[in-house]
């Protein structure tokens, strides 16, 4: 119906043709605008906000509908009467309503009151806090976001954000709350008093394996369950499996790891990917000095910012590419530490064990003076081995329940059977499985939030704010005991 210059006379409210000079001139000062840094930073916070507003207001309403079907189900499984299902929806119905008060509620760290440190990192602490209002025991990890913007981290630390709010199930540390304030991020976790798989390991020489087949089992069903979400950990290794108060496996520390450490980025070892087995360092040392020499500078490893590529799969070094078996070739290396007492390629920087994982192959080797089963040494040298043919990588858990190490294993009621090294709680604050921090200021170091005070850069940070709906049932059982 129009002419072309008919169409672009009216797009520029002008009836004239399309070879117009001054059309010709808005058009080409159109195309010249460029936007400061400072107003394209307000466009993405304000895309980003409406995005997420959105993303949150679909999941808020399909988590309530879930929870109302699990009743439902769990009343017609109770075989209850119409009146007491009446009850019950009354009952939800009120904690529903809580719940959203909670939601429109502001939490801060003067909700919680700080117990002790139990944990330290590069770039943060985890805390053991109690909240004021409910008496409840939690974790509180804390997090510096001049660091996270520093070291460019943020898509890491929303990555364990987004994961805990998801894996709501049994093998991975549930989240309860996650909130911040003008300096830091805070993520509260449930407190699991059994401490993690490095301080029982750094307590034993080695494991036997009847206890060695109870946690790699567990373990495996853990990675599995995030597996099934979509999600590949990357950085299985023991001080990221944390035990319960009846001592079962938890998994922990989601994307937080994975980058954050010198030892987990490709440039810290560039020019070693050359490497031969000839280029090792050729130490005699028998198993025994090994397991102490490793031990004396594990502690310090997990608390550096260089940290240990001893658990990593060799294909995640090499960024060709890699799948959810990592986390298999991670097990592995966690198995072989189990049962020998240190992992197979620890050396005395973290160099020449990134040497040693690449030249697996060469490295990988059972001392004699300590003697495994021929069941276990295969399973380990499936685990460990190209990533194509690592047991796991095609048939997922049901192939690895298969594997005759794990024979006599009730995989499904493996987490109801006692724990293969008990736990021992003395109260709801018992943190006897945690080193130490003597020293330390329990003051956390914040500011007030205020509206609008989101300052440059730090909208990445939006909607980093949760709640659980189970975070309403939860008292604290017992006053905390007077250390």
């Amino acid at each position: 119906m129009f002419g072309q210059g008919r169409v672009r006379g009216l797009v520029f409210g002008r009836n004239k043709s399309y070879n117009d000079p001054t059309i010709l001139k808005m058009a080409t000062t159109e195309s010249q605008i460029r936007f400061s840094g400072h107003t394209l930073d307000k466009a993405t916070k304000a895309k980003v906000t409406l995005e997420n507003y959105y993303s949150n207001l679909i999941a808020q309403h399909i988590e309530r509908q879930n929870r109302y079907q699990k009743l439902e189900e769990s009343m017609r499984e109770e075989g209850l009467s119409e009146s007491e299902k009446q009850e019950k929806r009354t009952q939800h119905a009120v904690k529903e309503t809580e719940f959203l008060r909670l939601k429109r509620s502001r939490l801060g760290v003067e909700d919680f009151e700080p117990l002790k440190v139990i944990g330290r990192g590069a770039f943060g602490e985890v805390r053991l806090v109690q909240k004021k209002d409910t008496g409840h025991v939690y974790a509180m990890k804390i997090l510096r976001k001049a660091d996270m913007l520093e070291k460019e981290q943020v898509a890491h630390v929303r990555a364990e954000r987004d994961i805990l709010v998801e894996a709501d199930h049994q093998w991975v540390v549930k989240m309860y709350y996650s909130f911040q304030d003008p300096i830091n991020l805070y993520l509260i976790m449930e407190f699991l008093p059994g401490g993690d798989m490095m301080t029982l390991l750094m307590k034993k020489d080695t494991l036997s394996e009847d206890c060695t087949q109870f946690y790699i089992a567990e373990t495996a069903l853990a990675i599995d369950s995030i597996h099934k979400l979509g999600f590949i950990h990357r950085d299985i290794k023991p001080d990221n499996l944390l035990l319960d108060a009846r001592g079962h496996i938890k998994l922990s520390d989601f994307g937080l790891c994975t980058g954050l450490k010198k030892s987990h980025r490709t440039e810290f070892y560039r020019d070693l990917s050359q490497a031969k087995p000839s280029d090792f360092s050729s130490n005699p040392m028998d198993s025994k000095r090994r397991a102490e020499s490793w031990k004396k500078n594990r502690r310090q490893l997990a608390y550096s910012t260089v940290g240990t590529p001893d658990y990593i799969a060799p294909e995640v070094f090499m960024q060709t590419g890699y799948s959810s078996s990592c986390d298999w070739w991670s097990l592995g290396v966690i198995m072989y530490e189990m049962l020998i007492g240190y992992p197979p390629f620890c050396s005395e920087s973290p160099q020449e064990t990134y040497r040693k994982v690449m030249n697996w192959r060469e490295t990988l080797v059972f001392p004699p003076e300590v003697p495994i089963s021929n069941e276990a040494r295969d399973l380990i040298q499936h685990f460990c081995c190209e990533a194509e043919r690592r047991i796991g990588s095609q048939a997922g858990i049901e192939e690895i329940k298969q594997h005759p190490f794990f024979r006599g294993v009730d995989w499904e009621h493996i987490r109801e059977r006692p724990a293969a090294t008990p736990v021992e709680v003395k109260s709801i604050d018992d943190t006897s499985n945690f080193d130490d921090f003597p020293d330390v200021d329990l003051k956390i170091p914040s500011a007030p939030v205020k509206e609008g005070d989101m300052g440059f850069k730090d909208w990445v940070f939006i909607n980093y704010t949760f709640k659980r709906f189970e975070g309403l049932t939860q008292r604290g059982a017992l006053r905390p005991s007077k250390k």
